[in-house]
């Protein structure tokens, strides 16, 4: 089964900078002022009117007592885009985003904290480095159809999600020096050498390579809770030309 595709692999030390692929595998959280009135909101939901003039969004799921919106779909198709030239598919997506429910919805009940506004525009500003210039980035958001301010709460929600993850299976994610030695010899080596770039003696590698394989056992504990929970998640997807309701 596919991991869920949010979970960061800290290996771009190895594979040159990567910032934008692991961002293009988050979706949205609402990026409000006050911390404590979005610690326990669903991720990524979209501004609904409630007076006045009324949105209207379409219902693209319905997970357990939730919704997944089609702006929400279309929000991280256009995010994959952006960064990757190419989005999931309509389902994929939609499973996407029901795992980051999930596991926003753990971070809530653990009353885990947002990540600060100064870590979020130091996230966003290294994003926005990895194109060759702001105007690049400006055109290439608009031209899939993702404002500046959806980039800025897609790595939000990137920040909290992996930090959760990272505080929830830590603990767990022992490497001894045996690991150490041999993802040195065995991966690290022969990477460097395929690139011909000259490789540094393990002592001046070796917490570097602690922190890659902890992340590693991070990741694949992670993957295997979700994989576990999805089991037991109640997910309908809604027919993509389906008129079963709106959100008003």
């Amino acid at each position: 089964m596919q991991r869920s595709l949010f979970i960061f692999v800290l290996l771009a030390w190895l594979s040159g900078p990567e910032l934008p692929r692991a961002c293009a595998q988050t979706q949205s959280v609402a990026n409000s002022p006050s911390p404590a009135a979005t610690a326990t909101a669903s991720p990524g939901k979209s501004s609904i009117a409630t007076s006045g003039a009324q949105s209207v969004d379409g219902i693209a799921a319905r997970i357990e007592d939730d919704i997944i919106t089609e702006s929400e779909v279309r929000e991280l198709a256009g995010f994959q885009q952006l960064v990757d030239g190419k989005s999931k598919t309509r389902n994929e997506v939609i499973r996407e985003l029901a795992d980051q429910s999930m596991v926003h919805g753990e971070a809530a009940l653990a009353a885990f904290p947002l990540p600060s506004h100064e870590d979020i525009d130091r996230a966003y500003d290294e994003f926005v480095k990895q194109f060759p210039s702001p105007q690049e980035f400006q055109a290439r958001c608009a031209a899939v159809g993702v404002s500046e301010s959806a980039v800025r709460r897609i790595l939000a929600q990137q920040l909290f999600l992996s930090r959760f993850l990272d505080y929830r299976f830590r603990p767990a994610a022992q490497v001894d020096d045996a690991q150490i030695e041999k993802f040195y010899k065995e991966e690290f080596v022969p990477q460097l050498t395929a690139k011909n770039q000259a490789v540094p003696p393990l002592e001046d590698v070796e917490d570097t390579i602690r922190e890659v394989l902890v992340q590693r056992a991070i990741n694949d504990r992670a993957a295997k809770w979700l994989d576990e929970t999805r089991e037991n998640l109640k997910l309908d997807i809604v027919d993509h030309n389906s008129d079963q309701g709106a959100v008003r």
